[in-house]
């Protein structure tokens, strides 16, 4: 049977989610949002690329990764189940692997919201109620702190508010798609134990959130039960950053203050982004989920500057954030896994943390939520399709935590590295990222569409059949069909609709110029923009088939004369797919350092690459030049050239043949 076939007898017999049930972020009373979500399951792939790695998702990674963090590998429910009594044993794993094991529980609700798998819910019932037996009776709960760690509250790097936010978050989901309280329960509990705690605002907490997941749980739980005081909790924990004194404290270690933390200037006047990057990415998506509720018009100005810094200043092609492992910020504090200079982006030694990295979506899509403007889904679809996506194998087992642009044997010694590797590991001690990118894979149809206030938003394109309903309450059932990424050509017909005429956004990426639009086989009256949504506006009828037809040629990118490492170097990059090159397609004993691409190259596809995950790969000649690499230094030669056909693959799909060199960036020869 064809997956395409599967998945529609999925959906056919499977009890469709309510349309009206609430988005992944839920925006539908948010006063200060252009585009509101679409409700969780309102979206399924059909075919194609993301309905494969959807299928893959729902049958081998979040299984999979289940039974490590049940068994004994990941510990982490083990550790409830000491907390809660049921077990004799200690802590095992990070300080933050409950908030792991809450994300593993929200990809499982999602995958439970498209296949409605009764076998789901009673695993995570039963979850849950050990949960709620390892929760304290004044609704604490972080079990690395219940199993002997310090006093709650009193040492921020166990990152008990980290926890947290993932708890809220993961709890509010399952309330949205079950309908059920029994997680939302404890999450409100502890939200409310949260409260008593921090709304006080007392000085020895001050600058205890520093990994800042709770505002976004904390909003969350805000939208879901309507108590304000949750909201204004969130705010609190905004208000309260960069307003001590920037020094080591009782629950503040030396390691861990300044822009490492983000905490050198209040955020309303940062102007840049600094510091570990996912604790940044994470305190600017919160801060978004607050000004969508409260409009406040400081807030959403330094989001703005924010983004901006972000995407034109300190992002990677590959749409990755963080540059360093370890370095300084601007201000000169020291920093780890964190943001660097304005245009200082090394390619070997990029961490480019695969948090960081989803985070910057997840940050792209609360902006889009706010101004509608097509640019945060492009990046959106950038990372999920490159640097998001290549934390993960083709097979769905195992994991990168960072993501550099360049990879050469013995060039680093990784042994000294605790969270770098050359290759994608079964099993990270610090598993915080694994499971963040299964929950995105998981929800990704929810961020496929939004809703303006008279129509549908198209943000990224796949096969998928969409039923929901527009915010005037209307049903809308709409097919799409396309090959996206690997083919422009895209295919959206209307099966249901309203009869009043309605908007239909449709993005047209920054890369997408002489973009093509039909309706109904004639050219819209609407030109294509790149980098903006074309608004088609009509009285839609049930069979209208809207055509659009994006460039996808594939195309040498340079950088930023201020990115030192690139000058004179070139990315290859066709549509939103970041290609490479790695040693298994160039000669024995190549190494990746010896390839040059020709300014004049010219491309074939090669679709259908099995072993890489069903991609489509580019083929070219490149340029092989033997050198001396042993000196340092040597004189300028005229180069001797050997052609080499050599085959470029999607970023997101290296090191799944094995211990390989890479490179995004190539020296070019120009002729």
């Amino acid at each position: 049977m064809r997956f395409s076939t599967l998945i529609v007898l999925l959906i056919l017999g499977a009890s469709i989610v309510q349309a009206d049930q609430a988005g992944v972020i839920d925006n539908s009373d948010s006063p200060h949002v252009k585009f509101r979500s679409i409700g969780i399951g309102d979206c399924r792939w059909t075919d194609g690329f993301w309905a494969e790695k959807f299928q893959l998702c729902q049958q081998v990674m979040v299984p999979h990764m289940g039974s490590l963090l049940k068994g004994d590998v990941g510990h982490a429910y083990n550790n409830f189940k000491i907390a809660a009594g049921l077990k004799e044993g200690q802590h095992q794993g990070m300080h933050w692997h409950d908030g792991d094991f809450y994300k593993w529980m929200e990809s499982a609700v999602y995958v439970y919201a498209i296949n409605r798998d009764e076998k789901i819910l009673v695993e995570l019932d039963e979850i849950i109620d050990v949960i709620g037996k390892a929760q304290l009776d004044n609704g604490y709960l972080s079990t690395q702190i219940q199993l002997g760690a310090p006093e709650p509250w009193t040492a921020r790097n166990y990152h008990e508010l980290y926890n947290s936010g993932h708890l809220l978050t993961s709890a509010c989901i399952h309330h949205r798609v079950t309908g059920k309280r029994n997680f939302l329960d404890i999450a409100i509990k502890h939200a409310d134990h949260l409260h008593e705690t921090f709304q006080p605002q007392p000085e020895r907490l001050a600058r205890f959130g520093f990994n800042q997941t709770q505002i976004m749980g904390l909003v969350e739980l805000y939208r879901t039960t309507g108590d304000k005081r949750y909201l204004r909790l969130a705010e609190i924990f905004i208000n309260m950053r960069g307003r001590s004194r920037v020094e080591p404290g009782p629950s503040v270690r030396h390691s861990t203050i300044g822009d490492m933390v983000q905490e050198r200037k209040p955020l309303r006047k940062e102007t840049e982004a600094v510091g570990h990057a996912v604790l940044a990415l994470y305190f600017y998506a919160g801060a978004a989920d607050v000004y969508a509720e409260t409009g406040e018009q400081a807030l959403v100005e330094a989001l703005d500057r924010l983004w901006e810094n972000v995407v034109h200043k300190k992002m990677y092609i590959t749409g990755a954030c963080g540059q360093t492992h370890h370095g300084a910020s601007s201000r000169g504090d020291a920093v780890h896994e964190a943001f660097a200079g304005e245009y200082v982006m090394p390619n070997l030694t990029a961490y480019n943390e695969t948090c960081a990295n989803l985070c910057n979506a997840m940050f792209s899509h609360r902006m889009l939520g706010i101004h509608g403007e097509s640019k945060y889904a492009d990046i959106m679809e950038l990372v999920m399709l490159n640097s998001g996506l290549s934390g993960i194998s083709a097979d769905g087992r195992q994991y990168f935590y960072s993501n550099p642009l360049r990879s050469i044997h013995g060039a680093r010694d990784y042994s000294a590295l605790n969270t770098e590797t050359p290759d994608r590991q079964p099993y990270l001690k610090c598993f915080c990222c694994p499971p963040n990118l299964v929950r995105t894979i998981a929800k990704l149809s929810s961020w496929a569409y939004s809703l303006p206030e008279n129509g549908v938003a198209v943000n990224l394109y796949g096969a998928n059949e969409l039923a929901t309903r527009l915010c005037d309450g209307s049903t809308l059932r709409l097919r799409q069909e396309t090959d996206y990424p690997w083919d422009g050509a895209i295919k959206i017909t209307v099966q249901q609709c309203k009869s009043d005429a309605f908007d239909v956004h449709l993005r047209i990426p920054h890369w997408a110029d002489a973009a093509q639009l039909q309706i109904n086989g004639t050219a819209a009256d609407v030109v294509p923009v790149a980098g903006q949504f074309a608004v088609l506006t009509r009285e839609w009828k049930p069979g209208d088939v809207i055509e659009l037809d994006l460039p996808m040629q594939a195309r040498l990118m340079v950088g930023h004369p201020r990115i030192e490492e690139v000058r004179n170097q070139a990315a290859v990059q066709r549509g939103p797919v970041v290609y490479c090159i790695e040693s298994p397609d160039l000669p024995k004993d190549t190494s990746i350092l010896d390839v040059n691409v020709p300014s004049d190259i010219d491309w074939e596809l090669e679709p259908g690459i099995s072993e890489l995950g069903n991609v489509t790969a580019l083929r070219g000649t490149v340029l092989l030049r033997a050198e001396d690499n042993r000196s340092m230094y040597r004189a300028l030669d005229e180069p001797q050239w050997q052609e080499h056909e050599a085959r470029f693959v999607p970023y997101h799909a290296w090191s799944n043949r094995g211990l390989s060199e890479m490179t995004v960036w190539m020296p070019i020869v120009w002729r």
